[in-house]
């Protein structure tokens, strides 16, 4: 939403005059004249040269009311007169197509645009008229090929500032929005990180670059990002209300021993039992893992910062001390392939009922320990 509202904004300022609600998706074009869109190779009448010099207009763009088309004969015949490449054509072609714009004759203002940039290719004003026909595409509720003008102008054509308002950052504003492939939002995320981080938010850029790298099994460069997004945790990342716990979680771990874990759940669980049966609160906790370990109930198992626990806030000897810890000889009902419960209790405390929680650990970037199993929590509290 709010990428939709600056994108609105910026199109006031470069002189749109008209504007229809912008949804970001993708559709196929549904409602686009190929007819329209493919007529004519140029705005002016038929010619041998083609030039926009001639003097003969091409009724198919003289389209509307009789008021509407003698003011288009007026602007079509001041792009004559006008220096080629000027602020004044630019001008009078902003006028065209905010015609167009007004009557929704967007396969009009397409044809329009493109005949133009094909006769013109130096035009200093072709990323403009570009920028103004993928937005006639995403009028049309074309939206993949609107995204495919955004790339094309970013990769291809030279920024043009419209008040100091960048089409560039635009067309990137555009298609993170717009589009999912992962390897493609990377090099649109980098874009903007490396040109434009002082005029966007960078906590989502460097989150969102994380994900879109994890999207192509670059783990090394997400942890990277991930690092970078930290300073910035707090931000509005849409989508990602756990975004600051999730990159997080990954950069320590990244940065741990992982030395606490173990290739398969049985010789964990076992390993606990035994501890537990010793009444050894020092060989028990040798086995919990030494980042995001957690502590919480189960109200509050959605909690992202659920009460991490370490030696300094934490004794398993308080609770242990003078209490025989009993556990059931399976694991929950409600474990599954890749978490584990164990109930267990005889806990010091106002809670005497504790389930021990192990998880599968879930980290490509190492494949040595990805797959492997951790103690990772403990839920206070009967099971609901």
């Amino acid at each position: 939403m709010k990428k939709r509202e600056e994108f609105f904004t910026f199109l006031k300022v470069m002189g749109f005059s008209l504007f229809v609600p912008l949804v970001i998706c993708f559709f196929c074009c549904k409602n686009a004249d190929e007819k329209d869109i493919k007529a004519g190779s140029t705005y002016f009448g038929s010619t041998n040269t083609g030039s926009a010099s001639s003097n003969s207009i091409d009724p198919y763009y003289i389209i509307g009311t009789t008021d509407e088309q003698d003011t288009l004969k007026k602007y079509f015949s001041l792009l004559n007169y006008e220096a080629e490449n000027s602020k004044e054509q630019l001008a009078v072609i902003r006028e065209i197509a905010n015609t167009y714009i007004r009557q929704k004759e967007y396969p009009k203002l397409i044809n329009f645009l493109t005949a133009r940039i094909h006769q013109y290719p130096a035009d200093p004003y072709n990323t403009y008229y570009l920028f103004m026909t993928a937005y006639a595409y995403q009028q049309m509720e074309a939206f993949p090929t609107a995204a495919l003008y955004f790339d094309m102008i970013v990769k291809n054509y030279p920024d043009l500032k419209i008040q100091d308002n960048s089409i560039h950052l635009a067309c990137l504003n555009q298609l993170t929005a717009q589009v999912s492939n992962p390897q493609q939002r990377v090099w649109y995320y980098e874009e903007l990180i490396s040109r434009f981080l002082d005029q966007i938010d960078p906590g989502v850029s460097y989150f969102m670059l994380g994900q879109a790298y994890e999207g192509i099994g670059e783990w090394n460069n997400a942890i990277k990002a991930y690092t970078q997004y930290l300073p910035f945790a707090g931000s509005d990342i849409p989508g990602f209300p756990n975004a600051d716990s999730y990159a997080k979680q990954l950069v320590d771990f990244n940065n741990s021993a992982k030395d606490w874990s173990f290739e398969k759940l049985s010789p964990l669980v076992n390993a606990v039992k035994a501890a537990l049966d010793a009444g050894s609160s020092a060989r028990l906790w040798q086995y919990h893992a030494k980042v995001n370990f957690f502590t919480r109930t189960w109200e509050h198992e959605d909690t992202t910062d659920g009460g991490v626990a370490g030696h300094a806030v934490f004794n398993l000897s308080d609770f242990m001390r003078g209490n025989r810890i009993r556990y059931a000889e399976d694991l929950d009902i409600s474990s599954n392939a890749n978490e584990a419960y164990l109930r267990t209790w005889g806990w010091g405390g106002y809670i005497p009922t504790w389930y021990l929680y192990f998880r599968k650990i879930y980290f490509p970037s190492d494949p040595e320990i990805h797959g492997r199993w951790e103690w990772a929590g403990i839920y206070y509290g009967e099971k609901f």
